[in-house]
């Protein structure tokens, strides 16, 4: 049988299962082990204290930063998605103009948990002025480094330590889009780092996700396989219990005044190292969501 079709039949048994959940998991989707407290943050005081931010989760990634940009280490695979959500993002905003060298020139983005500015940077070289934020002192260093090495977009590219709530209330309708991948799973109060996000976008704007969704299969291949089994990401990267459906992902994004446009799955085959699109979203999956013209301020904080 090969890969994507054993993929396949892990997804057909997840859904099969999925209402037994509640009541029995097999031995290895039990309790997932607790990560350990956070007990210095290196100069991360001020965005420890804030709503969304877990201190669990940054210290986690506080051991990551210097990884970044190795295309071969453990963050490989957020590399290889770029092929997909990076064409996302400029053929959901300017369809018409994909084939150009710079399709997204005069475009104000928003990365909200950059990171060391992995998603940030093909934006950028798209045309795109790009503001990335990131909770850890670290991230920013490794993204403002790297993004210097590059002169021909070091000029469209700023980062800044900072939450999105706390950006969200000095900058309401800011950025013509806002993108966040891969984050949302990792933060508390998710309903307020979406209205966040939402606050921050222009009318008529948009808001690109990813994230996992919360479901049996999610938890074996996302958890169980990527992590434990085939040390795809670094273990204990995912809390299963911050997994999101996507139905909850779009309520939170209509209260904050926006029309999901698409919902697509994401497939990531570890064997070569590439993402591919499915209908599916039991596992990975991407929402771009559009701003209505008459939502001045996407809602209140």
């Amino acid at each position: 049988m090969t890969l994507s079709k054993t993929f396949d039949a892990l997804v057909i048994a997840g859904r099969l299962v999925r209402p037994k959940l509640s009541h029995h998991v097999p031995a290895c989707l039990g309790a997932i082990p607790g990560r350990r407290a956070v007990h210095s943050s290196h100069g991360n005081d001020a965005a420890s204290s804030s709503a969304t931010v877990d201190n669990v989760e940054l210290e986690h990634f506080q051991r990551l930063s210097s990884t970044w940009w190795n295309q071969n280490g453990p963050l490989k695979a957020l590399h290889s998605m770029n092929r997909l959500r990076v064409a996302l993002v400029r053929d959901g905003l300017q369809p018409q103009k994909s084939r150009l060298p710079l399709p997204l020139a005069g475009i104000s983005i928003l990365d909200v948990g950059c990171g060391g500015g992995v998603f940030s940077e093909p934006l950028a070289r798209l045309g795109a002025d790009v503001t990335g934020i990131d909770a850890l002192e670290d991230n920013i260093t490794v993204a403002t480094q790297h993004a210097e090495m590059d002169t021909r977009i070091s000029s469209r590219l700023t980062y800044e330590r900072s939450t999105v709530e706390d950006l969200a209330s000095a900058k309401v309708a800011t950025f013509d889009v806002v993108v966040s991948s891969e984050v949302i799973e990792h933060v508390n109060e998710q309903e307020l780092f979406v209205a966040s996000c939402c606050h921050l976008v222009k009318p008529g704007g948009s808001i690109f996700i990813t994230t996992l969704n919360k479901t049996l299969v999610s938890r074996i291949l996302g958890i169980c396989v990527a992590e434990e089994i085939l040390g795809i990401v670094p273990s204990g990267t995912h809390d299963w219990s911050k997994f999101l459906p996507p139905e909850e992902l779009q309520v939170m994004l209509e209260a904050g005044g926006f029309s999901p446009r698409l919902i697509h799955g994401l497939l990531y085959n570890p064997l070569t190292n590439r993402w591919s699109w499915r209908t599916d979203t039991s596992i990975n999956y991407a929402i771009h969501a559009v701003k209505a013209d008459d939502s001045p301020d996407g809602g209140k904080l």
